[in-house]
């Protein structure tokens, strides 16, 4: 689905819900929440942030394993 059609089912929903006052209360309190939660998503972050999250990270000393049970062995003293 198209970010356009699903728009358009938002709106077509929305002009039924519209109709109905405690179901339109009941909307922009779910509708509130829902911007609450991508406000204070601290997991998403612009791109630009992304790429410069990369770039540090390539800066940090990386750790090498001859073989597998080293990394396992690093991975369960963690």
């Amino acid at each position: 689905m198209t970010a356009i059609q699903m728009n358009a089912e938002v709106l077509r929903n929305l002009s039924i819900i519209a109709e109905d006052e405690n179901l339109l209360k009941r909307a922009a309190k779910y509708l509130r929440k829902l911007v609450a939660e991508k406000e204070a998503d601290p997991t998403e972050f612009t791109r630009d942030e992304f790429y410069a999250r990369i770039e540090e990270a390539r800066k940090q000393p990386g750790k090498q394993f001859d073989n597998v049970e080293e990394l396992d062995k690093y991975i369960s003293a963690l």
